[in-house]
């Protein structure tokens, strides 16, 4: 499990490797991609639940 110890490793190790002016951009450019995978996988789940309706109301 992950702890706040390590979160807090995590965050300092992060900090001492890009430095305090890259480190936002880099949150920035993490959130954006994450946004991008959520839409992504919802429009791929609405598809599929489409076609399975499509595929109930076939004789």
């Amino acid at each position: 499990m992950i702890g706040p110890g390590s979160i807090a490793l995590i965050v300092g190790a992060a900090l001492v490797i890009f430095g305090p002016k890259k480190l936002p951009e880099l949150g920035r450019a993490a959130g954006d991609t994450l946004r991008e995978f959520k839409n992504a996988t919802k429009d791929m789940m609405d598809d599929s639940k489409e076609e399975t309706k499509q595929e109930d109301l076939r004789p």
